[in-house]
């Protein structure tokens, strides 16, 4: 159905999840900061400046997109993206 798939990212990011692990946005900034030190510690000269929040989001997207082409169809994977995507979009409008 239309939205179904959207209706589901929706509760999962807003859920327990949340709940659980605070505001995905806040989540994503500290895994970039995180993220970011390890690429500097093994020697990766990012030339573009730090990871974002955003990039986080960008780079789980592309990870469930790997996953939707090298494993078993799962409809798991495109909640999580349209999630992923959803909170990209709300990070880019609150800057």
């Amino acid at each position: 159905m239309l939205g179904d798939l959207c209706d589901q990212a929706k509760t999962t990011i807003t859920g327990e999840r949340q709940d659980a692990y605070g505001k995905p946005e806040e989540s994503f900034e500290l895994i970039a900061e995180y993220w970011g030190s390890y690429l500097r510690s093994v020697g990766f000269d990012n030339q573009y400046g730090f990871l974002t929040g955003i990039d986080v989001a960008h780079m789980m997207m592309l990870f469930k997109i790997a996953r939707m082409s090298g494993q078993k169809p799962c409809k798991d994977n495109y909640v999580d993206c349209i999630g992923y995507a959803d909170i990209a979009g709300n990070m880019v409008e609150e800057q």
